[in-house]
């Protein structure tokens, strides 16, 4: 049976479609805003999953090209592994909603979010997070507490629900509010250096709107939606947790308490030693639930630590940041480099400049279709001193080398200003929380070591959270380290300028964050910001006059657009022979504007004359210095400009009469010649005796 059930949004018409596809999935419904359409499946597993201690909840976007009406590049002609926007909206659906599955549930959970049509005024990824709510409460599957997830656009310094294409050219800020009835879940913001406050407020716009789209999911649930099934919650058996705590809970309790974060482990794992040859023979078949009794024990002691005795595992105050430096140029055949050590987490950045025609070129279903600015971010196992694979970059890795992308794009000059492509590569040499703001930190250092001209430097931090079970009371803690953010509730991150923010992501572990919650962390966090820029700025407060002499040197001439052709050549023979004489790279725009880049000034100073050349206009009555290319039996061909020929005639070789042609010039000769005429063809007309009359006349 199908039914339909609509609301409107921003003034859209939102239309849920339910139990007219997929009919063998638990719950599979075509959601539709506008001519967007997503077909989202929800499915679970009928029971838990033995021997894992977390929720296996996985969701999946899958963007089918087919949606705006493009057939994929390359050879093989179909969609392949998802794309890096694809992965990043996948993570965006799956954060706001697993903390709202009912604790200890570890049954399979599978959502599928399938892009069958996009209009580009209403975003995909938006829709996505609202239909995979949709197709979880409708299913079977013992989730109850829906989400709405809207757009927030700033125009004309008035918000903007779900802002279209042109709102979004015009907006200063991008922000993505994801939240239940009651409280907010998500929130995900790029920004040009906005307010504190006007962020502030934007979210709580947001909010509303997403308040009347979680009622919408209540209604259609009690009136279409399955029966929830009964959830089957992982608990750990009452006598062994009351042994184990009464065994180590002293213990745990005593090296918790220990600052030093190498000590504190070695002497966790002594304790857990102790517990393994006390309770394993006992208990041979209950390791995991002996591991969630040891990890809620060590939880409990973090959390009553910092929440009732008002102290950090490091001694810190609450608003205190690690310690701090930063260093450049650290390694000397890069163009740039930055390093920035906060406590135990470290991170270096390398900054590399390139051709605008090394840009990324973007398949999705976007806009967008290439970037000239990338920030890729890399988390070797060595960063938290383990052993383990070096595989390609992961779902963590791509969101955290995006989030720090977003942070930096409003400050990257432009292409005029700066005509180069510009990667930075993040690595992570030591982490102990927040390495996503700390790659925001030495990217900016290394993007000043690098000469790149950015409007202002910008810093990032982390803030955390603890509550109280009932969350009535709350403490917000300023740069989260490790043991902070696994034990606590929220990891709040703030990018920006000394003038505002530039990027947030925000990821809670509990059911939501309130509105105080919020501002106090965007304002701790804007504290932090500024003592942060205060030690890069010590180390390098501008960017570098020079560029490395490493990096190539970027020239710019303009051209008639006309004579784009000419300079390119019949099958680019004439824009490859300048790049294999002098070694350069050159980018030609439609307007006109030929980037040279390299090395060498000889070389570019080669390129741009030899340009010069072949964009030149033959002038009737000059005189030019040309080489013989070809001999006819009534003249010569003589190349005075790249490409541009013109005919000597044999009466105009010689003062006097000329039996061969050969008997004056050979071909690969340089000779003096004068344009005498242009026929209405084009045809060039040159004279070797006219040009040596001028010659002698101007030497009397």
């Amino acid at each position: 049976m199908n039914n339909v059930c609509k609301t409107i949004v921003a003034g859209r018409p939102l239309t849920v479609e339910f139990g007219k596809v997929g009919m063998l999935s638990d719950a599979a419904c075509m959601v539709k805003y506008g001519d967007t359409v997503i077909l989202v499946n929800a499915n679970s597993s009928d029971k838990p999953r033995e021997g894992i201690d977390f929720l296996p909840f996985s969701v999946e976007y899958q963007e089918r090209l087919y949606s705006v009406g493009k057939i994929p590049g390359g050879f093989i002609k179909r969609e392949g592994k998802p794309s890096d926007k694809a992965i990043l909206t996948a993570r965006a659906i799956d954060r706001p909603l697993r903390p709202l599955f009912p604790k200890g549930y570890r049954n399979d959970v599978q959502v599928v979010c399938t892009v069958l049509s996009v209009e580009q005024d209403n975003l995909p990824e938006i829709l996505a997070t609202n239909a995979a709510s949709i197709a979880l409460c409708l299913s079977s599957i013992p989730y109850t507490e829906p989400v709405g997830t809207v757009s927030v656009g700033l125009v004309n310094d008035t918000f903007v629900i779900n802002p279209t294409v042109k709102e979004r050219e015009e907006s200063s800020l991008n922000l993505t509010v994801c939240a239940t009835r009651n409280r907010v879940m998500m929130i995900e913001a790029g920004g040009d250096e906005i307010p504190e406050d006007v962020m502030c407020d934007a979210i709580t716009f947001g909010f509303e709107e997403c308040k009347k789209i979680a009622k919408f999911q209540v209604d259609m649930m009690a009136e279409i939606g399955k029966e929830k099934k009964e959830a089957v919650c992982f608990k750990v058996d009452e006598t062994i947790e009351k042994e184990i705590r009464d065994f180590a809970f002293s213990m745990i309790k005593e090296a918790m308490y220990i600052t030093d974060k190498d000590e504190r482990n070695s002497k966790i794992d002594v304790i857990k030693e102790k517990i393994s040859t006390e309770f394993d023979e006992k208990y041979p078949d209950d390791g995991l639930q002996i591991a969630d009794v040891v990890y809620r024990m060590q939880k409990e002691v973090v959390r009553n630590m910092l929440l009732n005795e008002d102290r950090r595992p490091d001694n810190r105050k609450f608003d205190q940041i690690r310690p701090i430096s930063c260093e450049v140029g650290l390694l000397p055949r890069t163009h740039g480099t930055g390093l920035f050590t906060r406590g135990l987490t470290q991170v270096m950045t390398v900054a590399t400049l390139g051709a605008l025609a090394e840009v990324q070129i973007i398949d999705g279903l976007g806009e967008e279709e290439s970037k000239r600015y990338m920030h890729h971010y890399n988390f070797p196992s060595y960063s938290v001193g383990e052993v383990g694979p070096l595989r390609g970059p992961g779902r963590r890795e791509i969101g955290h080398g995006a989030l720090a992308e977003k942070a930096l794009e409003p400050l990257i000059p432009s292409e005029e200003e700066f005509p180069y492509t510009i990667r930075l590569v993040s690595e992570v040499l030591s982490s102990n929380g927040s390495t996503s703001q700390a790659s925001v930190c030495g990217s900016t250092l290394a993007l000043l070591d690098a000469g790149v001209p950015i409007k202002r430097p910008a810093a990032g931090i982390a803030m955390g959270l603890i509550t109280s079970e009932d969350l009535s009371k709350e403490k917000i803690l300023t740069d989260i380290q490790g043991l902070e953010d696994f034990f606590g509730d929220m990891d709040f991150k703030v990018a920006g300028t000394e003038k505002g923010i530039t990027a947030i992501q925000v990821d809670t572990k509990i059911k939501g964050l309130s509105n105080n919650c919020i501002r106090e962390a965007i304002e701790g966090a804007k504290k932090a910001r500024l003592f942060i820029l205060s030690k890069m700025n010590a180390c390098i407060n501008a960017p570098r006059e020079d560029l490395s002499k490493y990096a190539p040197r970027a020239y710019t001439i303009t051209i008639n657009p006309d004579k784009i052709r000419d300079v390119i050549g019949k099958g680019g023979e004439t824009i490859n022979k300048i790049i294999a004489e002098t070694s350069v790279k050159i980018d030609i725009k439609d307007d006109g504007t030929v980037f040279i880049l390299s090395t060498d000034k000889e070389s570019a100073d080669m390129a741009i004359k030899m340009i010069e050349d072949v964009t030149k206009d033959v002038v009737v009555g000059e005189i030019y210095l040309g080489k013989v290319t070809k001999i006819t039996n009534f003249g010569a061909f003589v190349e005075i400009l790249p490409g541009k020929e013109g005919l000597v005639h044999i009466s105009q070789l010689d003062f006097k009469r000329v039996n061969k042609v050969e008997d004056i010039v050979s071909v690969g000769d340089e000779i003096l010649v004068k344009v005498t005429e242009i026929d209405k063809q084009g045809r060039v007309n040159l004279s070797r005796k006219d040009a040596i009359k001028e010659s002698e006349n101007k030497e009397e």
